[in-house]
């Protein structure tokens, strides 16, 4: 029958505070290559300390967390360990001196049983680096006891001893050929980091022009609502000008009723003066049409100037309404462009991303191509940007959006046309088919995902619409 596992030791608290890191995962003999186990014997006496004496290969680097552990051969886990002692880090990890290292086992601790055990090494994430050969814990005089085999047990045992040399070398052919991919994988992994750092410095230069585009958007935005308070301004001291003339045209007009009301006291007094001498009724008369016909005059000349300052007022009325009304197609216009300028720095924001996720995974698809086919990858090149756009501003990514309202505000002494859709005038020179397209495009609003068109009257069903599409 097969013997009963002892119960694990657990260290005292003069060794460690707290359990090693191990891991529950059945691991594989991939990792066990690292590190190096020597001058392990086939047996320890019982009742003596016992020393491990290890290696450290050039591709391990050891760890704060890392520990060694006696584990019963057969073991799954690293939490089937018999006991544990913490590593010591080496002060030099160059030094070829520093790459033999050495840990002791109390006589306490160790087992009392005969079974098979092995040392092994675990880092800090409870990965096995290395192991080693079965050894048990017996006496001495064992070796002492005369064993007595028939032929057939001695040929039984050549024949494992042969196949268990096989099977050792090949455990070493496998090593190496695990060492030399560990080493190829470092090299392509310092590769990728390369490769990385690169797209890194790119992903940094195109994060600065998008932040001083934005730097230029929000200065030029600055602008425009300084010159948006100005006409404002201006609208106000042409509505309180406009109000002054209002009120001097009342007063005039309250003062020519008031008159007009003494004249005809006036003339109601000579009537009764009329009654009194008839000898003087004629002369009178006379003199009250007279009078009647300089106040008819005054009042159609009264009535001649309000109508004046009426139209005046009326004038400065549709002026202001003009201004207003182009104050408010050039506000709502640069609106629509400042708008359509950061919806597309949003779309080739997300492109952006879009492209850099497929670049990686058809750089991770190549390399995996080319591991298969035995083959190194080629180098990354960065590709360059196109100087085709050296003329336009450098501090500007895609040039001024409000370069056109500049130039149209321009005076222009070419003959005009009318355009066929709004009636407004246009120069001769420039009214060919691809312009008038144009022109016609800005008396509506595109939207930028889905190209459905609205009229620049429904500014605000346009703008609503635009901003569902950012759910």
């Amino acid at each position: 029958m097969r013997k009963l596992r002892p119960k694990r030791r657990i260290p005292t608290m003069e060794e460690t505070v707290e359990d090693p890191p191990t891991s529950a995962v059945l691991l594989d003999h991939c990792h066990f290559s690292q590190v190096i186990f020597n001058s392990v014997e086939k047996f320890y006496v019982p009742g003596g300390d016992v020393t491990c004496y290890y290696t450290l290969t050039q591709h391990f680097i050891p760890r704060r967390k890392d520990w060694i552990g006696i584990f019963r051969v057969g073991w799954k886990t690293t939490r089937e360990y018999y006991t544990f002692m913490w590593v010591t880090l080496p002060i030099d990890l160059n030094s070829e001196s520093t790459k033999q290292q050495e840990v002791h086992f109390k006589a306490y601790y160790l087992p009392k049983d005969d079974e098979y055990y092995q040392f092994c090494y675990v880092d800090q994430d409870g990965v096995v680096r290395g192991a080693s050969i079965p050894f048990q814990f017996r006496p001495e005089n064992e070796e002492d006891i005369l064993v007595v085999t028939t032929q057939g047990e001695v040929e039984e045992i050549e024949q494992h001893n042969s196949e268990l040399c096989k099977e050792n070398q090949e455990l070493k052919d496998s090593c190496a050929i695990l060492q030399k991919q560990n080493s190829d994988m470092q090299a392509e992994l310092q590769k990728k980091q390369e490769e990385l750092e690169t797209l890194k410095s790119v992903n940094k230069k195109l994060e600065q022009k998008v932040k001083e585009q934005k730097d230029s958007w929000e200065t030029e935005l600055l602008r425009l609502k300084e010159q948006n308070q100005k006409i404002a301004s201006e609208n106000g001291k042409m509505g309180v000008r406009v109000d002054q003339l209002q009120r001097e045209q009342q007063m005039k007009l309250k003062q020519t009723v008031e008159e007009l009301k003494q004249k005809e006291a006036t003339a109601t007094k000579k009537q009764q003066e009329l009654t009194e001498p008839k000898n003087k009724k004629t002369a009178v008369e006379e003199q009250l049409v007279q009078e009647v016909e300089h106040l008819k005059a005054k009042v159609e000349a009264g009535k001649a100037c309000f109508l004046e300052k009426y139209k005046e007022c009326q004038r400065l009325h549709k002026q202001i309404r003009q201004l207003r009304a182009a104050a408010l197609d050039q506000n709502f216009d640069l609106s629509k462009r400042l708008s359509e300028n950061k919806i597309m720095c949003s779309v080739l924001q997300r492109e952006k991303e879009r492209m850099e996720r497929e670049n990686d995974l058809l750089k991770r698809e190549n390399s995996r191509l080319m591991s298969y086919m035995g083959l190194d990858s080629l180098p990354y090149q960065i590709p360059t940007s196109d100087q085709g756009g050296a003329g336009q501003n450098p501090g500007l990514v895609y040039g001024n959006p409000y370069s056109g309202i500049q130039e149209s505000s321009a005076p222009s002494l070419l003959p005009l046309k009318k355009c066929p859709t709004c009636k407004s005038d246009i120069t001769d020179d420039i009214f060919d088919h691809t312009l008038e397209q144009q022109h016609i495009q800005t008396l509506y609003l595109n939207c930028p995902i889905c190209d459905k068109s609205f009229s620049a009257k429904e500014k605000q069903i346009f703008e609503d619409h635009v901003f569902c599409h950012t759910f």
